[in-house]
């Protein structure tokens, strides 16, 4: 946690903030304060990956689409800088072709300029540019032309371009149904300013690090920036619709445990996510739930190489893993896994896919002792007379919040069933993925998450030509399966294949799921209007004072 000094430095710049702005909202609307991250990794919409940074940008930024909340709670997609939009669809050599064309509305940037669908141009292209490295450009990988582009790293073979001011065409290699829902409302998908970019990078170097000096086109902009503190934002006046939420907006930069401190103390109206102190104090109430992540926590084994070549090992070492133990050890938030795609997404009326699916995996506690058993047979089968024939092994893992303790005990589960010894090694972020890109590991423990709402991302990734298959899978059912999936027209035969794919994957053992996570977030009874998007980030534009 920040020291004290810090913590009283944010109520005194709040308490300041209220006294200015006090009679103001009176008559412009209500002033806001929140805390749903620390202070930006990066407001660069192809970078920005933590919740809190995608926050933020989201108020600064609006894509084709949008996301909206009714009085209910409920979620919906309704148009943003896309006035309209035509979808058509071409039977072409090797399946569908859809081309989404959107009439852009009469919008404005901040600085009076017109949003134009050359701005989405510039933005896609910068996204899906592989010298960008951006961990979302796969977003764009329905976009026909994508593979050509970043393979010839010419992104005008990108098949996104502008008609003409007001008109951008967009080319999909199939029916990608979520595309309008999803990559349409993604905050890395968001319109930028070529000539804003270049010339605040020739300013300050890191060009959205002075964000007062950002030109932006959603419904609010950066009024103050205190590094390290808050960041406030006002209404943007040239934004094309009125708005009822919020005239100001400050996101106070603090880490969970110091959001809710700042919660509990009434110097801010929502904090998100808790921390796990205040998550097991919620346990005890009777309502209380936490909203799934989009995550699911796996180990990934490198097929490509030995030991993990052998699909015998593999699944003998997926068997030995007691999910309900990892779970606990993870978070109070945490649940055993019970497939590849975790809880959350949508796949009908009837439910959620897992929930419609069902489980992949057995977590009943009673059959942990028979997974054990034939775990060790398995192995004998693999040609392996004991687990200390298959050598010392290192377990890479993410190191953040309480993954360490889930990764020490599953290493403690694979020596006591198998007597194969694995010895973790927590790293970050950066380093986990550059060791499974690069193939240079044996066993790791990834986050497998998506950008996108929707199974098919989910499983996507394990294609034998897929830039994120770090696994070195190679299925030609597996492929084939997904390349139905891109070109069904029949939306319960799309969800078929899916669940198909799902249990083909986990039938090779190329992962092993060990659990999910849950978030959960506060805000004042007497306030409504905010949600919490699937992907991870909030929404406050709508929020408003609650009436008797």
């Amino acid at each position: 946690m920040k020291n004290l000094k810090k913590r009283l430095a944010l109520m005194l710049a709040a308490l300041c903030l209220f006294l200015l702005s006090g009679c103001a909202g009176a008559e412009e609307g209500l002033s806001l304060s929140v805390s749903v991250g620390d202070t930006p990794s990066s407001l660069d919409p192809i970078y920005a990956e933590e919740a809190g940074d995608q926050t933020i940008l989201t108020h600064l930024y609006e894509n084709l689409m949008r996301v909206t909340v009714d009085a209910s709670g409920q979620t919906s997609v309704v148009n943003g800088m896309a006035k309209s939009v035509v979808q058509e669809e071409e039977t072409v050599e090797g399946g569908i072709e859809v081309t989404y064309t959107f009439r852009l509305r009469s919008a404005r940037w901040s600085d009076g300029q017109a949003v134009k669908a050359g701005d989405f141009v510039y933005a896609w292209q910068r996204l899906a540019d592989p010298d960008s490295n951006s961990p979302y450009a796969g977003l764009l990988s329905v976009v026909k032309g994508y593979q050509e582009a970043r393979a010839a790293k010419d992104m005008s073979l990108l098949q996104v371009s502008a008609k003409n001011d007001t008109t951008l065409v967009v080319v999909l290699d199939g029916r990608h149904d979520w595309f309008l829902n999803e990559v349409c409302t993604a905050p890395a998908a968001m319109p930028l300013r070529q000539d804003i970019v270049q010339k605040l990078k020739l300013a300050t170097g890191n060009w959205w690090s002075a964000p007062t000096l950002l030109v932006t086109n959603g419904p609010y902009c950066a009024a103050e920036y205190e590094d390290g503190e808050y960041i406030r934002l006002e209404k943007n006046e040239r934004y094309y619709s009125s708005q009822s939420g919020p005239y100001d907006i400050t996101f106070h930069f603090a880490d969970p445990e110091e959001a809710e401190s700042l919660y509990a103390s009434r110097t801010i109206d929502a904090a998100g996510p808790l921390p796990e102190s205040r998550l097991e104090e919620l346990t005890t109430e009777e309502n209380w739930t936490a909203l799934p992540e989009l995550k699911t926590y796996t180990v990934v084994f490198n097929c490509m190489e030995e030991p993990f070549a052998n699909a015998s090992l593999r699944e003998a070492m997926s068997l030995a893993i007691d999910r309900n133990a990892l779970a606990q050890a993870a978070g109070v938030s945490s649940r055993a896994a019970e497939g590849v795609v975790p809880p959350g997404v949508p796949e009908n009326e009837e439910g959620d896919f897992r929930t419609v699916g069902g489980p992949l995996l057995d977590n009943d506690p009673a059959l942990y002792a028979e997974n054990c058993r034939q775990a060790r047979e398995i192995l004998i089968e693999g040609g392996y007379d004991s687990g200390a024939d298959v050598g010392e092994l290192e377990f890479l893992y993410l190191e953040e919040g309480n993954g360490g303790e889930a990764a020490k005990l599953l290493c403690r589960q694979w020596q006591e069933v198998l007597q194969i010894q694995v010895t973790p090694r927590g790293v970050t972020e950066r380093e986990l993925m550059g060791e499974l890109r690069s193939g240079n590991y044996t066993v790791a423990g990834m986050r497998l998450a998506s950008a996108v709402n929707d199974a098919e991302c989910f499983l996507a990734d394990w294609t034998s030509k897929s830039y994120n298959n770090v696994a070195g899978y190679e299925s030609i059912a597996y492929d084939t399966l997904m390349s139905i999936i891109a070109s069904a027209a029949d939306g319960t035969a799309r969800m078929g294949c899916l669940h198909d794919a799902e249990e083909l994957l986990l039938m090779e053992h190329v992962l092993a799921p060990m659990y999910t996570k849950g978030v959960v977030w506060e805000m004042r009874e007497t306030l409504a209007g905010a949600f919490r998007d699937p992907r991870g980030w909030f929404s406050f534009s709508g929020v408003y004072t609650r009436t008797a």
